[in-house]
């Protein structure tokens, strides 16, 4: 029989969605830079929007504990529902599990918090019950250590889950730079949330490819002026 996981994830065969990305749960996280979490976090869900990826956007015990979901990724979906949950793992809503089969794609692309616990459930139980084959972003999803974050993966991994990281699901998703529709919008996720990668690309537009810069504000710019040198 052939294997399903060595399909390239493209737009028309995955979905994805976000699990418990809310304050009090990334108050927890220990094993990634938070801040560098919630970009990576929203990066990977400007991606989905960009190329009309069948999103769910899932919560745990928002107004009693966890607080709401993180703006700037409500931000990228201003129109979508917030599927709200008491289970700590969303496979346990019904409305998470409608929301998945009304999408009718089984390659499942997961980011959340945390790691050892919404995650890990989550995959485990989509995967033995719904079949689902689930993509897990490490990088855009944190535990309560290192050590959480990293036995989680390695678990989830030996039963058949795929480690990704939301950079490579986005250009797996791209796949082709000839892509024209999606290049700039794509271009312009890399700029503002691929770090080196990201100030490479202004680089290369603005000094290579002479483009204007990206600076809303125009600045003068003032030539050098040498000031005198004791001697």
């Amino acid at each position: 029989m052939r294997n399903p996981k060595l399909d390239v994830l493209t737009p028309e065969n995955s979905q994805i969605i976000f699990i418990d990305l809310q304050p009090q749960m990334a108050f927890g996280v220990q094993s990634i830079d938070r801040q560098v979490l919630k970009s990576n976090a929203v990066g990977l869900a400007k991606a989905a929007k960009t190329f009309n990826i069948p999103t769910t956007i899932t919560t745990v015990e928002t107004e009693s504990f966890s607080g709401y979901a993180f703006p700037e990724l409500l931000d990228v979906f201003p129109d979508h529902p917030v599927l709200e949950r008491s289970s700590m793992n969303s496979w346990d809503d019904q409305k998470v599990r409608n929301a998945l089969a009304k999408n009718g794609r089984k390659k499942v692309v997961v980011a959340g918090l945390w790691t050892e616990v919404c995650n890990l459930t989550f995959a485990l139980c989509a995967m033995d019950e719904g079949e689902y084959e689930i993509y897990m972003v490490a990088d855009a999803s944190g535990g309560t250590s290192k050590e959480a974050h990293d036995y989680a993966m390695q678990r989830m991994i030996q039963a058949g889950v795929v480690p990704v990281t939301w950079q490579q699901v986005l250009l797996e998703w791209q796949r082709d730079w000839a892509r024209r529709e999606t290049y700039d919008a794509v271009m312009n996720i890399v700029r503002d949330h691929s770090g080196a990668y990201g100030m490479g690309v202004d680089y290369a537009y603005t000094m290579v490819h002479k483009a204007p810069q990206r600076a809303k504000a125009k600045h003068e710019m003032l030539a050098p002026v040498p000031a005198p040198i004791k001697k």
